[in-house]
């Protein structure tokens, strides 16, 4: 494992119940299921930050008169999302 920051945050009672819960169905710490979904949130740039970032152009972005916008923006933007 790579070297790990220690760092405070702080939760809802609500927020750490449900993260407990998960950590412990996915026989894990609460730590590797945070640190987990931060890298899923935010992932390294040059991954799915391209693939998300591109998504709005196939789809019209600001040009509503391109064509085919409609036609392929459902596929487009789940292409963005399998990423």
């Amino acid at each position: 494992m790579e070297c790990v920051e220690r760092t405070q945050i702080s939760l809802t009672e609500d927020q750490a119940r449900r993260l407990r819960t998960l950590a412990r169905r996915r026989g894990m710490s609460l730590a590797a299921l945070i640190r987990d979904a931060v890298d899923r949130a935010y992932p390294q740039a040059g991954r799915a930050d391209e693939h998300w970032m591109s998504a709005p152009a196939p789809v019209g972005g600001s040009r509503p008169s391109a064509p085919g916008v409609s036609s392929a923006h459902d596929r487009r933007l789940g292409d963005a999302s399998d990423g």
